[in-house]
């Protein structure tokens, strides 16, 4: 599957703009990790673009949520890779993620958001104000964008050897690069 069929199911599939452009946001961030590591770059993009493929059918049912994806995309024939990693980013299933793609997309979901609730409570409310310094403050406060789950984030640390701060500056620059296309 290349990127324009992806985002083709991807909007027969999430109809909510929002969620539709956090799925950008998650391609672009796990697109820079792939650089960063000299990974595949479609491969993982296509992994973070898919990775709520089923979230609207199952958004009341947290323990459904990929794996109607992951079945979606195995009948599609997607690259077992990418059903894997996107099974595997919903910690409610409580599967430790294996490979590094699978590790990346684990941490990188929730700090998409807290990526997107820093930048909407900045006066301009723009993505090229935001600075990882920020984020980082934002990151402190647990009362702040509460569904974004530190614990998980934090993993980068572990999973991807990556320091905190390190993995904010790639999640960071990656949206702003699509910034018009998040709307911020």
């Amino acid at each position: 599957m290349n990127r324009d069929e992806a985002i083709n199911l991807v909007k027969e599939n999430i109809k909510s703009p929002n969620l539709f452009k956090h799925c950008l946001a998650v391609e672009a961030i796990m697109q820079a990790l792939a650089q960063n590591f000299g990974e595949d770059e479609e491969k993982w993009g296509l992994a973070g673009l898919l990775h709520d493929i089923d979230y609207e059918k199952t958004k009341d049912d947290p323990q459904k949520h990929s794996l109607i994806g992951v079945k979606m995309l195995e009948d599609l024939g997607i690259d077992k890779e990418i059903c894997e990693a996107v099974k595997v980013h919903n910690d409610a299933h409580g599967i430790l993620p294996e490979t590094l793609m699978e590790k990346a997309l684990f941490v990188t979901d929730p700090l998409s958001g807290l990526i997107v609730a820093a930048t909407l409570v900045l006066p301009s409310k723009k993505i090229a104000d935001l600075t990882p310094e920020n984020v980082l403050r934002r990151f402190k406060e647990k009362a702040f964008a509460r569904g974004a789950n530190r614990e998980v984030i934090k993993k980068c640390e572990e999973y991807l050897n990556l320091t905190l701060e390190d993995f904010i500056k790639i999640a960071l620059e990656a949206m702003q690069g699509i910034a018009s296309d998040l709307g911020l």
